[in-house]
């Protein structure tokens, strides 16, 4: 599991798998949480959880996890 935070636009991916190929996601699923995060999730074609977006990641993600979490610029 891999983690990349992009501080400037508060978006956090969180990777499952070693690499997600170009046009491995098949799927993808937004839901909103009530916290004030939204998550984007991305599945292969044959259902599997490849990993997930978290837009409003200081809402939605422990600090912890932040502070842990590859830095990207936006």
């Amino acid at each position: 599991m891999h983690i990349e935070y992009d501080h400037d636009n508060d978006v956090a991916y969180v990777s499952l798998v070693a690499h997600i190929a170009d046009g491995a996601v098949g799927r993808q699923f937004t839901l909103e949480t009530p916290g004030g995060a939204d998550l984007n999730l991305d599945f292969d074609e044959a259902g599997r959880l490849l990993g997930f977006e978290v837009i409003g990641a200081r809402a939605g993600l422990p600090e912890e996890v932040l502070r842990q979490a590859s830095r990207t610029d936006g």
